[in-house]
């Protein structure tokens, strides 16, 4: 199979929740509003360290579509479908870009963690 080459995102990222490979990025996000068999899903612009199915014809709520799944190029997760061709032109827009279905992505946390040190009672006799 050989070995999987990882690009890496800088910004806020939302990965694999299996195994933590960076795909997209929040700023590429272009819908929060989609909707998938299990629940919420994210359109995206761009999506990296994914592969791509075999296209098909899909009907979906906005009609009918040639998608292909997407899966995760790591671990071979399915992450959502990427649209091929939209058949209504009202559609249009959606044609190569992502859905990652979002039960199956995990958003980046960047909190930072601020310890700061202080001198307790019984510490500074040991300074």
């Amino acid at each position: 199979m050989g070995r999987v080459f990882l690009l890496q995102l800088e910004g806020k990222a939302y990965r694999c929740r299996c195994c933590d490979t960076p795909l997209a990025l929040a700023e590429d996000i272009l819908s929060r509003s989609f909707n998938c068999r299990r629940g919420r899903a994210y359109l995206f612009t761009n999506a990296v360290n994914v592969t791509v199915g075999h296209e098909e014809e899909r009907l979906m709520l906005s009609g009918l579509h040639t998608v292909s799944d997407i899966f995760c190029c790591r671990c071979g997760q399915i992450l959502g479908w990427k649209y091929v061709a939209a058949h209504d032109k009202t559609q249009n827009y959606k044609e190569g870009k992502f859905v990652l279905e979002r039960w199956r992505i995990t958003e980046d946390v960047h909190e930072e963690l601020h310890l700061e040190a202080r001198l307790g009672p019984g510490d500074a006799d040991n300074v």
